[in-house]
């Protein structure tokens, strides 16, 4: 599903080179729920944006759902990120001045699909995620966790097998968080999504099923999570920081 060969991203920065990513290989036979964990600047948030399309890697191949993301133009990642995968940030992203139905349908207007497969579409995501007494409130009448959850909906209208996720409970509490967490659990386990989150967090962690560890740019190793407990994916993710 998601497959990295000899990966390496660098960025000018105060006069200076960065090597956000170093040689990195990485296969994730999904589908499944992902964690990708490291300290601040171990290129994490580097290695989501090439899987995302959302940048390109300056060596290396970049293959999500078959496709060289490394060689496709700018029309051909659009496209990709519209129908083929889906993204979800810590920020929401949504439109103020439109209601959760309005900003879960914009990627179908986008495309140019019929409106009778749009409101389909919409009515069924929102009302998967419990949504659908909130479809005509627009972001400032909802809660952060309503608001994720819209943001997922919209991520999830065409129903892509790959979801990507940059920290998307870094603006939530506690409780939210872990309704968000569980519910990239659930789509991995009866959507068959492959479903890879960017995180700083155990709690989140531990509510997948394999966390690959980052640090100066390179991944220092991965393990399967066998117990879902903060505490033990953190001890864990501890001995590949050393």
């Amino acid at each position: 599903m998601i497959q990295l060969q000899k990966v390496s991203r660098a960025y000018r920065q105060g006069g200076q080179t960065v090597h956000a990513l170093r040689e990195v290989d990485l296969h994730i036979q999904g589908p499944g729920f992902y964690a990708l964990m490291g300290p601040s600047g171990s290129g994490k948030t580097t290695l989501m944006h090439l899987m995302a399309g959302l940048d390109k890697p300056d060596t290396g191949q970049v293959i999500v759902d078959g496709m060289d993301l490394a060689k496709a133009n700018d029309t051909q990642l659009t496209q990709f990120r519209r129908r083929r995968l889906g993204i979800v940030f810590q920020k929401f992203n949504l439109i103020p001045t439109l209601t959760a139905a309005q900003n879960v349908a914009l990627p179908g207007v986008l495309d140019g699909q019929n409106s009778r497969w749009i409101k389909k579409r919409v009515d069924e995501t929102l009302g998967a995620l419990g949504l659908s007494k909130r479809a005509s409130h627009r972001p400032d009448a909802l809660s952060g966790g309503e608001q994720q959850r819209v943001a997922i909906a919209r991520a999830l209208l065409f129903d892509p097998p790959v979801l990507m996720a940059d920290e998307p409970t870094g603006s939530l509490d506690s409780a939210n968080s872990q309704q968000i967490w569980s519910l990239l659990s659930q789509l991995a386990k009866e959507q068959n999504k492959t479903v890879v989150m960017v995180t700083h967090e155990a709690a989140a962690a531990a509510c997948c099923q394999e966390v690959v560890v980052l640090g100066d740019g390179l991944i220092r190793g991965r393990f399967n999570v066998e117990v879902h407990d903060a505490g033990d994916v953190a001890s864990r993710y501890q001995q590949f920081g050393r």
